[in-house]
């Protein structure tokens, strides 16, 4: 249980910060529709759930 609290605090984190990454670069491309930002968004989001997870084991296991 302590291991998911550390994941929920740090995925509020890399969760934006791999959206706004993807976002960023939709926007860098060229694609100025709503549509696109979103998919982008929802795909940094979707992406980090792995990325927070191993993040959170390392600090958790100490490693």
């Amino acid at each position: 249980m302590p291991m998911l609290r550390l994941a929920i605090v740090l995925h509020t984190f890399i969760g934006t910060s791999a959206a706004g990454a993807a976002v960023i670069a939709v926007l860098v491309m060229g694609y100025m529709g709503m549509m696109p930002i979103l998919w982008a968004a929802l795909a940094g989001f979707l992406v980090s759930i792995p990325l927070t997870w191993m993040v959170a084991k390392t600090i958790y296991d100490g490693s």
